[in-house]
């Protein structure tokens, strides 16, 4: 039998964890705790073990982004963490999925959607499509800033992988990368796969940013780079 996925809420907003609660519990999902702010929430991670943590950007003595940098420290077990925020396109949410964090809410999601995106990025999924998250970095990403950003040296990548890389970060899927790059989506899901491990990503969100932030893809085209 399928063990109960568990959740920890992080939001200083008692209605917005009692409604958020409701809904999981309603769905089968367990909320095995609840922080009011950054602090509380690393340390209920540490105690609780939860497998996803939703987590607000805005809370007193430690916000969201310095706690999702804290939780996701690479150990193993490590949480699955959705920020929750009420504005789309925030910078903050920008620099936690450079963190780490697998995928963003808006507070007035669904409570479809909401169950939804838990189980998803529970199973290892990224919950957002690549074209969102270009247009994040597009917005957002300042090259040589001492932001979140995701440095890494592509040059562990063949010339196949990072023609992958350089699609995927202008949003197609893996049918439409299979479909432009004359392969098999299963030869496109292992090219995938290894681009994660060689950078030591989570999901294809990260391998977004990371297209970005190294020049493979220019901000505002949206065009892979020219490769020597």
């Amino acid at each position: 039998m399928t063990e109960p996925l568990r959740v920890l809420l992080a939001d200083d907003q008692t209605l917005v964890r009692t409604g958020f609660r409701l809904i999981l519990g309603a769905d089968g999902i367990d909320v095995v705790a609840e922080a009011t702010n950054g602090t509380e929430a690393v340390e209920a991670v540490r105690r609780t073990r939860p497998d996803v943590v939703l987590m607000d950007v805005r809370m007193p003595e430690m916000d969201g982004l310095e706690a999702t940098r804290r939780i996701l420290t690479g150990a193993p077990g490590e949480p699955r963490v959705i920020i929750l925020t009420t504005f789309d396109l925030d910078r903050y949410v920008y620099a936690a999925l450079s963190a780490g964090a697998s995928g963003f809410l808006l507070k007035d999601v669904t409570p479809e959607h909401l169950t939804v995106a838990v189980r998803t990025v529970r199973t290892g999924d990224a919950l957002l499509a690549p074209a969102i998250t270009r247009r994040l970095v597009e917005r957002f990403t300042q090259r040589g800033s001492d932001t979140a950003a995701l440095h890494r040296d592509l040059a562990s990548l063949t010339p196949r992988e990072l023609d992958v890389l350089g699609l995927l970060a202008r949003g197609l899927s893996n049918a439409e990368l299979a479909t432009r790059l004359h392969l098999a989506e299963a030869t496109v899901k292992t090219h995938v796969a290894r681009i994660l491990a060689k950078l030591g990503l989570r999901d294809r969100v990260q391998a977004v940013i990371v297209a970005y932030e190294t020049g493979l893809v220019s901000a505002g085209t949206g065009e892979a780079a020219e490769q020597t």
